[in-house]
């Protein structure tokens, strides 16, 4: 059956107009070894990397579909993790751009990312309430911590202890023992959702911040460290605390675990530092040193504090004893008491305010070694402001150093236009008009203006004109980038113009129920000789209700006109006079557009429905639902039926007016889509939607095939509902505070359905090559033996060792995961070929993960098995003396490595005492040459 009708793709080509968003966080990386330069941000489902210095964009972390959340870099600079709104975390080289490693675990958004200070495991956080930690060597999941009843806020790895600290929207801040992977204590001192916190002063304090303006300290001690020498040995391992500390904490912190006796750590409140911000803490961190301590709330405004150290703290107490003993002493009193403290605002001091242009949603801070403190802010209108902080200032005060925002709008686009040449993009927002290049993407003019509603250049693409929210028309030209004219051209909002088919003027609707008719006309210039263009208002025509669109028909005779009674009104253009009424629409008409040959008009309305009618008769000739929310721009494709929607569904479909069928979705915007325009020769479409973005999709030669969309669009479907059916129950494991890190995908059923079809054809073949020897035994001859071509593809490889390779090729983070679906009929078969595998010592520590995790989940059926019985004693042999020999050639290794380092950290010391001792002499020669000159001098 050959093809009907063959319809083009439309495929993304890039994403420009956006700076940063402000979903995400922004964070310091180090770009070829330099800190505090570049800063990485993300970017709808990408993550751009600029050098604030330049303000250049250098690197483009490239996601997938999932818009970005959360963005951590890892202790040595090398990678960063990021975050996604569907529960992903994808791990970046910062060196390739290449995503290395995807852990698959949360079931929705990531919402905090934290390395230990190796960078060997990371913990993440999410909306699920749960929190994961990972090992990114071996690129598996760990184990999962649940205990949050809502969203996970922060979380915190103790460097000195192997503790994990979390805060969440639940009010809770909780401690957990990663040794013991359960929750030893839990922090109730908060009357609101926690939503920073921090570790200062060598990790012996807690700062967190909730939905006030206080920001409540904790102090950390370890029991290990109050330990009484005299104490008996039992009440020490017990954790007991003298009776007065614990009461101390009682207002403000409860045990809630059952064996409080099994406490690591003790926690009390000391009290709060007040900030400036009446509203909730939105980010609060500290630098890498400790040092310094800031916070913003939903303004403008960070809050920077300088941390004291323990030395500047003994410094400053021997001061203020100093202090006491001198007024005691004038006062004629006796000797002041010993327990002069300083009080908490003493220790932590508030350095200065820094007001940035607009509300901050995110921050990172890096403190030079010179004592100067770099910071930089992710601002709600998409923009990236560094500042830079002198320290050691008397009066410390912020300077900015750079500001990236000629990328974007800072707010949202309201209106596009294609130019008639298909170069130039018109983009305009509620503060200024910008013209981009179509090839580079560069923005090429940005002109102020009011609140654009609607837009179009005027032919000959040197100028452009502007509808605002105020009712006024503003003329700019493009060569200048200046404002040329401003007319008051209705009384409300000019929601809709259109140029005529004639390409003398335009028509525009507006808010004030009538439709206005312009000219373009050439006026004198009083401060030029040459003639300048201007716009002369023709004709008017009233209506009874606000105008929404307005449109032409190609052959000029005919106007459309959407009203906020839900219809459409057709109006001869050079009467006037009423023509047809399209009504059907249950709420208004948004958008409508009508096509080349004036046969068709299709309207989109607030009912989320597209409707086509003929412009003949004016009959409704079929309904569309198109999208789930408000269908916002409709655009007919140049010298076709086919059509663009747009929608607040953030979707934008391509649809066919002749079959009235569903062709493609272009999907990519995470929200509205406000508008679209199509390139005058069809092949360009640009959308703007309220995720700060702007979009450009090509027509590409490709074919689409109407059922093979379909086919992939169920697939797709298919894939989705999978991850959100409930996760297997692993046999023997109780619904406590750990779980699996792991998360059953469509990629884990994949895996696991490779390894059962290698398991199949290994039986297969087994059960060929034992008839092939009875055949070979009765013929008395050797018959070839017939070769599978899987395994020829994979070089005349045997059964099993074809298994061993499709184990080897299921990802680290997804084993576990595919072991789990993988029914237990193929486990026998699979334990006898890891004996096999073992005993030949190929992959030892793969097939012992995946063995461990196999008892674990099938131990009641393996047991009971007679069958396995010599099996399971096999593999309890080989394992221990393979994995024993594998222990032994890593600690011979490690010990080779490390006399490695020894030697070259010798060899280092030597080099750098002799390059001190050559400096030395070098000096020692240069101060004698001096002295013979002064001797010389003194002589003359």
């Amino acid at each position: 059956m050959g093809l009907t009708r063959q319809y083009l793709r439309y495929r993304p080509t890039a994403l420009f107009g956006l700076v940063a968003s402000a979903r995400g966080n922004a964070a310091f990386v180090a770009l070829r070894g330099e800190r505090g330069r570049c800063v990485a941000v993300a970017a709808c489902e990408h993550v751009f990397v600029w050098d604030t210095r330049k303000g250049e964009k250098v690197l483009i972390l490239k996601g997938l579909k999932q818009e970005v959340s959360c963005l951590c870099p890892s202790p040595d600079g090398l990678h960063l993790a990021v975050g996604y709104e569907d529960g992903s975390i994808r791990i970046f080289s910062l060196l390739s751009g290449e995503a290395n490693i995807t852990f698959n675990g949360h079931k929705a958004a990531v919402t905090a990312l934290q390395y230990d200070h190796l960078g060997g495991r990371l913990v993440s956080g999410s909306k699920d309430t749960d929190v994961i930690v990972w090992d990114v060597i071996n690129e598996n999941g760990l184990y999962r911590l649940k205990g949050h009843k809502d969203a996970v806020t922060r979380v915190l790895f103790l460097k000195e202890k192997n503790l994990l600290v979390t805060s969440g929207k639940d009010t809770l801040v909780k401690w957990w023992d990663l040794d013991t992977q359960h929750c030893f204590k839990t922090l109730v001192g908060h009357r609101t959702e926690v939503w920073g916190m921090a570790l200062l002063s060598e990790e012996k304090r807690l700062i967190t911040g909730s939905g006030d303006s206080e920001l409540r300290v904790w102090d950390i001690t370890y029991i290990q460290e109050v330990k009484d020498p005299d104490e008996p040995e039992s009440k020490k391992s017990k954790g007991f605390t003298p009776a007065g500390e614990e009461n101390a904490e009682e207002d403000e912190t409860v045990e809630l675990d059952e064996h409080p006796e099994e406490r690591l750590v003790k926690c009390s409140k000391v009290g709060s530092i007040m900030r400036e911000g009446r509203d909730r803490v939105v980010t609060l961190a500290t630098d890498q040193t400790g040092k310094i301590l800031a916070c913003h709330g939903t303004d403008s405004v960070l809050e920077v504090f300088s941390v004291l150290s323990e030395e500047e703290v003994r410094k400053k107490l021997e001061k203020k004893m100093k202090k006491a003993k001198k007024k005691a002493k004038q006062n004629s009193e006796e000797e002041p008491e010993s327990n002069v403290e300083l009080s908490l605002q003493e220790e932590i001091q508030r350095v200065t305010n820094i007001r940035a242009s607009s509300k901050i949603k995110s921050f990172d801070l890096i403190l030079s070694p010179k004592g100067e403190l770099k910071i930089v802010l992710l601002l709600q209108n998409n923009i990236i402001e560094s500042y830079n902080l002198n320290l050691t200032a008397q009066v410390p005060q912020a300077v900015r150093a750079s500001k990236i925002s000629i990328g974007g709008h800072r707010s949202d686009v309201r209106t596009l236009a294609f130019s008639s040449d298909n170069i130039a993009v018109l983009s305009a927002a509620a503060e200024s008009v910008k013209i981009w290049n179509r090839s580079t993407l560069q923005c090429i003019r940005t002109m102020d203006c009011e609140y654009a509603l609607c837009s179009l250049f005027v032919p000959g693409d040197r100028h452009v004109i502007v509808g605002t929210k105020t009712g006024k028309l503003q003329l700019y030209d493009l060569a200048s980038g200046s404002l040329m004219e401003t007319l008051d051209a209705h009384d409300g909002a000019v929601w809709s113009i259109a140029l005529s088919p004639d390409q003398r003027g335009f028509v525009t609707g507006g808010a004030d129920k009538c439709v206005k008719f312009w000219e373009f006309e050439l006026v004198k210039d009083e401060s030029s000789v040459q003639k300048r263009l201007s716009m002369k208002h023709v004709r008017v025509l009233q209506l009874d209700e606000d105008v929404l669109c307005v449109r032409y028909s190609p052959n000029q005779k005919l106007l459309a006109v959407s009203l906020l009674d839900c219809t459409v009104k057709i109006f001869y253009i050079d009467t006037l006079k009423f023509f047809l009424s399209l009504y059907g629409h249950k709420l208004p008409v948004l958008c409508m557009d009508i096509s080349y040959d004036g046969t068709l008009i299709a309207t989109g309305s607030a009912d989320r429905n597209v409707k086509i009618w003929g412009l003949d008769f004016g009959d409704c000739h079929r309904s569309l639902f198109a999208h789930d929310d408000s269908v916002m721009y409709l655009q007919f494709v140049a010298k076709s039926h086919l059509f663009f929607t747009a929608g607040k569904d953030s979707k934008i479909k391509q649809w066919d007016a002749d079959k009235f069928e569903h062709i493609q979705t272009l999907e990519g915007h995470h929200q509205e889509v406000w508008c679209l325009a199509l390139s005058p020769n069809g092949d360009y479409v640009v959308s703007a939607s309220h995720d700060k973005s702007l979009r450009l999709w090509e027509r590409t030669r490709e074919p689409l095939v109407l059922e093979e969309e379909r086919e992939m669009q169920q697939e797709a479907e298919y894939e989705e509902s999978v991850a959100k059916e409930e996760q297997p129950v692993v046999a023997g494991e109780t619904q406590g505070e750990t779980g699996l890190a792991g998360r059953k995908t469509i990629e884990t059923i994949k895996a696991a359905e490779r390894i059962m079809e290698a398991i199949e054809l290994y039986r297969e073949e087994m059960a060929k090559l034992k008839e092939h020897k009875a055949i070979c035994k009765a013929a008395g001859k050797e018959v070839p033996f017939p070769v599978n071509p899987i395994l020829q593809a994979y070089g005349n490889i045997t059964p099993s060792a074809y298994v061993l390779e499709v184990f080897k090729k299921v990802k680290s983070s997804e084993l576990e995961e595919s072991l789990l679906v993988l029914p237990f009929s193929y486990v026998p078969d699979v334990l006898k070929l890891f004996n096999e595998y073992i005993n030949l010592g190929s992959e030892v520590e793969l097939l012992c993960r995946a063995l461990l995790f196999l008892l674990k989940i099938h131990f009641g059926q393996i047991t009971s098995n007679h069958m396995l019985v010599t099996v399971i004693e096999n593999l309890k042999k080989t394992t221990i003396s393979r994995v024993s020999e594998a222990r032994d050639v890593l600690g011979f290794n490690m010990a080779g490595l490390q006399y490695l380092k020894r030697e070259i950290e010798a060899k280092d010391e030597v080099t750098f005492f002799a390059d001190a001792t050559d400096r030395f002499e070098e000096k020692k020669r240069k101060r004698k040459k001096k002295e013979k000159e002064k001797m010389v001098l003194a002589m003359l």
